[in-house]
């Protein structure tokens, strides 16, 4: 299966100003208004497919909806499913059938190693279908899966080993950055990325596509596959 049909990958993240999309309590930060939050139910609506990453289920138990009725109304006028399909992705196999993720929405799919298919063994029957990447997460080969499967639009909501793996990879097509004017810190709370060789270093400048005021929400979006090409 060639690279061209896999989907297009959107990055989205909330972020405080010095960086970290949580703090470290274990209350969730709320780091957008009302108005952000919207937008992301939109960008979701947009979108074949929502994928997050096994730590952020463990951590924050999302469910990962559309949560407007009237945008799921348009999905259905449009032929496409009420949800989009809703993925994880496990090295370990570690996720529990209780977590919300699973019970509520459209279909559900989790990408793990061969390692992770044995230890979830049948736990997600009739929750998810499991597919394993091998003996090791391969992106690429997630992407190619996802492409065969029709999917032509992928947003990625975290969390941080996640996000780090894609631009490290460079499979990121596209990047939305919601700055909240809000200082956390906290050394323990998790932060955007974690240290990686990202393609071209720190000399590279990322491309600025748009920036936006959501309400007092800094919205940027970047195309960061763009940067590495020109």
């Amino acid at each position: 299966m060639s690279a061209a049909t896999r989907p297009h990958v959107l990055l989205s993240v909330a972020v405080s100003l010095d960086g970290y999309i949580d703090d470290a309590s274990d209350e969730r930060l709320r780091l957008s208004g009302d108005a952000d939050f919207d937008r992301v139910d939109e960008v979701r609506a947009e979108s074949d497919a929502i994928l997050v990453g096994a730590q952020t289920l463990r951590r924050d138990n999302p469910r990962l909806l559309v949560k407007s009725a009237e945008r799921r109304a348009v999905r259905r006028t449009a032929g496409k499913p009420e949800y989009p399909l809703k993925v994880t992705v496990t090295a370990t196999g570690d996720l529990d059938a209780e977590l919300r993720f699973w019970h509520d929405g459209g279909a559900k799919l989790v990408y793990t190693t061969d390692a992770g298919a044995a230890t979830l063994g049948d736990r997600l029957a009739g929750l998810a279908e499991v597919v394993s990447l091998g003996p090791d997460i391969d992106l690429g080969a997630l992407l190619d899966d996802l492409g065969g499967r029709g999917i032509e639009r992928l947003m990625i909501e975290g969390g941080t080993g996640i996000h780090t793996a894609f631009l490290a990879a460079d499979l990121a097509d596209e990047l939305h950055v919601a700055v909240a004017p809000i200082l956390v810190g906290d050394a323990e709370a998790p932060r955007f990325l974690h240290p990686a060789e990202f393609p071209g270093g720190a000399g590279r400048r990322l491309d600025l596509v748009d920036v936006a005021r959501v309400g007092d929400i800094a919205l940027l979006r970047y195309a960061p596959r763009a940067s590495v090409t020109e």
